[in-house]
């Protein structure tokens, strides 16, 4: 594999093309009309312009990318997230056209992108389900019935969803045909397809995520966890490695029931799969997704490991750097996403010029960003701004680390989710380890709350700045009384 087509944008982009460098293999990024000053397009060895800002018109133009991949001589495309990272139509063309896609099969993406055809590959597997059904149900008295009998509260999920869409709580039977009218509608106009199962909900779950990896010589491997509970609207806002609940022991099941969920659907690359914990600290299956992970990076930091190498090293044909027994944690990891966000507002998106844009440094803080101060944050993408990364020795000093390193991230020009991060690396519940998806709702959701912890951070911070700049006053009039005294006394000797 001598050159690569990066199919994305943005910090992912910069982060495979720095793999790539690394490799001695050449780069090609695309770009739109919104991306065409971003640095992901300078820092390849070459870069073509795709179309218009939309990404329908551009980074999802399947024909176009693959164009450009015969024209320049790319033998490898790597996806990203997002985008067509798990198109399985993508994935076949890109096979047909013998260009190697860095990722899995078009195969192991149909099986795993139907949260039911997932369901019940992993099932053969003994791998631990949700209580509910298996099959999709469109009738309203046959799932009512099946609701009763899995008993409430449920949830009725698309089956084709993701990020939340197509998704409804119900709590009691009185709600249930209106919530699943909804639910059906929203799944048929975000993916097509109006399928939807049932599947018992919850109480206080955790979510953790498992990083999974196969190469083409049947070896699979579980790279340890992720907790990923601290989330708004269904998506991840601060993650962590390892998380702060897992045994030796159940962290072991849960790798072993994520390798076989890889065995299920004969998956090679890097992949995850999401398991729900609940309060008596069971495991159940969510789903895969069968693509690299935005939080990706605090896996690299605690295993040592370069995932986006492993991919290529895979794709290439060869074993896996390293196998099971081979791997270990080292430490703690905690990424905090900085997204162009209103956090008081609803998380909304606060979009405009990044006038002031200063990254922290030091040791063991890794800042993944797509921007530079100037850039303009644009609104037909997601609005992340980067993803601040730091490691630790234990987890209570990646925690201090990174609340350091979000306090000397200068960002203005637009709202971000900094302070929401500090709030919950600060919060009892989260350095308690005491928490789950529910955090918002139960901690955040009162911006008097939030507001006034800020405006105390605040008003300390101005009482520090005034007292040094009180010492720094004193110490001149010290240094001035000083210079007179010394000035009187060589008056005197003259």
């Amino acid at each position: 594999m001598k050159k690569v087509l990066v199919a994305n944008r943005g910090e992912i982009a910069r982060r495979v093309i720095r793999t790539l460098r690394k490799m001695n293999i050449k780069s090609v990024a695309v770009y739109s009309d919104a991306d065409k000053e971003s640095p992901h397009v300078f820092e390849a060895d070459e870069a073509v312009y795709i179309g218009k800002s939309p990404s329908a018109e551009s980074y999802l133009k399947q024909d176009v990318i693959l164009n450009f991949c015969k024209e320049l001589g790319v033998d490898g495309i790597h996806p990203g997230y997002g985008f067509l990272s798990e198109n399985a139509s993508f994935a076949r063309k890109v096979k047909e056209a013998g260009i190697k896609l860095i990722g899995p099969s078009p195969e192991s993406m149909e099986v795993m992108g139907d949260k039911l055809s997932a369901k019940q590959a992993v099932k053969a597997f003994n791998v631990p389900l949700v209580p509910g059904v298996d099959s999709a149900i469109s009738d309203i008295s046959e799932a009512k019935k099946v609701a009763k009998e899995v008993g409430y509260p449920i949830l009725i999920k698309a089956s084709a969803g993701g990020g939340g869409k197509g998704m409804r709580l119900v709590h009691k039977e009185e709600e249930f045909e209106e919530q699943m009218n909804m639910a059906q509608n929203e799944a048929r106009s975000s993916f097509g397809d109006d399928a939807v199962f049932i599947e018992k909900f919850v109480e206080k779950p955790r979510h953790i995520e498992i990083q999974v990896f196969a190469d083409q010589l049947g070896n699979v491997v579980y790279l340890f966890e992720r907790e990923c509970s601290i989330q708004r609207r269904h998506q991840k806002v601060v993650e962590e490695a390892p998380s702060a609940v897992l045994t030796p022991e159940l962290r072991k099941k849960m790798g072993e029931a994520a390798v076989a969920v890889c065995r299920a659907c004969k998956y090679e690359g890097a992949g995850t799969v999401e398991f729900l914990i609940d309060a008596h600290m069971n495991f159940y299956f969510l789903e895969m997704n069968t693509r690299l992970q935005v939080e990706h990076p605090v896996t690299e930091e605690i295993t040592g490991q370069d995932l986006v190498e492993w991919q290529v090293r895979v794709a290439r044909g060869e074993r896996l750097p390293k196998l099971q027994d081979e791997l270990t944690i080292n430490g703690h990891a905690v990424e905090v996403r900085v997204y162009a966000e209103d956090t008081l507002n609803g998380f909304v998106p606060d979009i405009g010029k990044l006038e002031r844009y200063r990254i922290p440094s030091g040791k063991n803080i890794r800042v993944d960003d797509a921007f530079l101060e100037g850039m303009e944050i644009p609104i037909y993408y997601d609005p992340m701004i980067a993803k601040l990364v730091v490691w630790g020795a234990t987890r209570e000093e990646a925690i201090e680390r990174t609340i350091e390193a979000i306090e000397n991230y200068q960002i203005s020009g637009v709202k971000t989710t900094l302070d929401f991060g500090k709030f919950v690396l600060k919060h009892d519940a989260f350095r308690s380890g005491n928490f789950d998806t529910n955090f918002i709702n139960h901690y955040f959701k009162n911006p008097s709350i939030v507001n006034a912890a800020m405006e105390e951070e605040e008003t300390a911070l101005r009482h520090a700045v005034d007292k040094i700049w009180s010492d720094i006053q004193d110490r001149k009039e010290e240094a001035f009384r000083s210079r007179s005294i010394v000035s009187s006394w060589k008056n005197r000797m003259e």
